[in-house]
């Protein structure tokens, strides 16, 4: 759920606004927490929850979490995505499937409920399950920026892990991991043993992405490409050059499946973004991180610690 590095303006934003402490039903109203409210922090159990407004776009929030941003909703446009990683992801789900067909996702890490979102919106009817174990933040982030009624989306309270564990078999057709804990990813989350019960959610033709972040020789990034390969054929990247340079700190996207990627289709799209991004895939991802090993629930250990300017 961490956005690292340039993100969006919202992402960026160093104005603090005030706090407000004010009860939850002065707070919302029928379409959401509106600007003229200003920001609002709460704590939650995995720190101090912050919604706010952005400069550009009158209904739209950003979450930050110990001010680190988290994601970012605009509640008049549910498929505006504002960090780059969010629209990496988005154009996976865009092409897992043809246009308008729905789907069943599994997203693992919730924040903001943004990718969720955006899933409801572009194919109505899609089936969508989210497991986050911070259900103080899921209360929180359900009562200033609300959900549509009528979307199919169900929130599970539960550690990432322990839902896809109890995922049953060949039902999911995009697996969604996005799990930070103080902007880093848990080791549990990281393993063979992991992704393998991943590889065992998906229906046929089903895709498996995974949010990561790190920097300088891109360690956990070269391990978490060995890892997918340990248990899918077919990988791709999807990064900022200067990320893959270790020119700086930032997200990775680490996409899985069984069958061939649309990488032409996916390439075209990252070229449309405002952001530079670049697909890596093939025998150019292999000799990324070649010599790299797999981790696995005996040898792994959490993403990199972001350093401290990574989020002013």
């Amino acid at each position: 759920m961490a956005a690292m590095g340039r993100s969006s303006r919202a992402g960026r934003s160093t104005d603090k606004g005030r706090t407000a402490a004010e009860p939850q039903s002065a707070a919302t109203g029928p379409g959401g927490r509106t600007h003229a409210q200003g920001p609002l922090t709460r704590p939650v159990d995995s720190g101090l929850a912050e919604l706010r407004p952005d400069r550009d776009r009158p209904a739209a929030w950003s979450l930050l979490i110990d001010g680190a941003p988290q994601s970012m909703v605009d509640l008049a446009d549910p498929t505006h995505l504002g960090f780059e990683y969010q629209r990496r992801l988005g154009h996976l789900i865009d092409l897992v499937a043809p246009p308008g067909r729905p789907l069943t996702v599994l997203h693992l890490g919730g924040g903001a409920l943004t990718l969720a979102r955006y899933v409801a919106a572009t194919r109505p009817r899609s089936r969508q399950q989210v497991a986050e174990i911070d259900t103080a933040l899921t209360e929180f982030v359900r009562a200033e920026l609300p959900l549509d009624r009528g979307w199919q989306i169900k929130v599970r309270g539960s550690d990432a892990r322990s839902v896809l564990e109890r995922t049953p078999e060949g039902t999911v057709d995009l697996v969604i991991t996005d799990v930070f804990s103080a902007a880093r990813v848990p080791a549990h989350c990281t393993t063979v043993e992991f992704t393998t019960l991943a590889a065992r959610a998906l229906a046929p033709g089903g895709w498996y992405a995974v949010n990561i972040a790190d920097g300088s020789a891109l360690p956990f990034a070269r391990s978490q490409i060995a890892t997918l390969g340990a248990v899918f054929p077919e990988l791709c990247l999807v990064a900022d050059p200067a990320v893959l340079r270790g020119k700086r700190f930032g997200n990775l996207i680490l996409a899985a499946a069984h069958t061939p990627f649309p990488l032409a289709e996916l390439s075209r799209k990252v070229a449309t973004d405002a952001a530079l991004g670049r697909v890596e895939h093939g025998r150019a991802l292999a000799d990324f991180a070649a010599g790299a090993a797999p981790a696995t629930d005996a040898t792994a250990a959490p993403s990199p610690t972001p350093p401290s300017t990574v989020f002013l």
